[in-house]
């Protein structure tokens, strides 16, 4: 059964979680990456994002994710048109991967960004990484090059981090250095594997 096992792991954008992710992998924690699964299913849906989209953001065979990032982030019908693509794939990967996890017995993480947005996903314990929306932002700006409006664009098409914070069973603060977010995760390492 898919999910037995399973915690998922969300927050905010640039909130830190493949770093948290990064960190509990060295603990030992097994992790199931939905990014990583969007971003192989978003290739292998090239000819479906030209036919949505236009072949401009497909240049060459290969989806331009900057350029349709700008637009779904921008376009709320547009990001919705992608979601409907893509999120029942993800979504089946997931769980043919989580019932691969659940045969090795103990816990494993899920990281979701969209956990609570989606409510796609029958996990009952959730870990968030949190950093303060401006912290947030400020990253989103070094780390994408956007502009302010479009770091709070990006900021506002998700839950607040806020509201994501109060729902955690777990939570990872992130507001400070990698020190600081390491022991956060050797914390919330030790809570996870005492709770088995």
């Amino acid at each position: 059964m898919a999910f037995e096992h399973a915690i998922a792991l969300t927050g905010g954008i640039a909130s830190g979680k493949s770093t948290a992710c990064n960190l509990l992998r060295l603990y030992g924690l097994r992790i199931i990456d939905a990014d990583a699964v969007a971003r192989d299913l978003l290739q292998k849906e090239a000819d479906a994002v030209a036919r949505l989209f236009g072949p401009e953001y497909v240049p060459g065979g290969t989806v331009d994710r900057k350029a349709l990032a700008k637009l779904i982030f921008s376009d709320r019908e547009a990001r919705e048109r992608l979601e409907s693509l893509l999120h029942p794939k993800i979504r089946e990967e997931i769980i043919r991967q989580s019932e691969e996890q659940d045969r090795l017995g103990g816990p494993y993480i899920v990281d979701i960004p969209l956990f609570f947005e989606t409510k796609a996903y029958p996990i009952d314990r959730v870990i968030v990484v949190y950093a303060p929306r401006e912290t947030q932002k400020r990253r989103l700006i070094e780390r994408e090059g956007l502009s302010e409006a479009e770091a709070e664009a990006r900021l506002d098409a998700q839950i607040d981090i806020e509201q994501k914070r109060k729902l955690a069973d777990y939570l990872i603060d992130n507001s400070g250095n990698l020190k600081h977010l390491q022991r956060e995760c050797e914390r919330v390492f030790g809570e996870i594997t005492k709770n088995r």
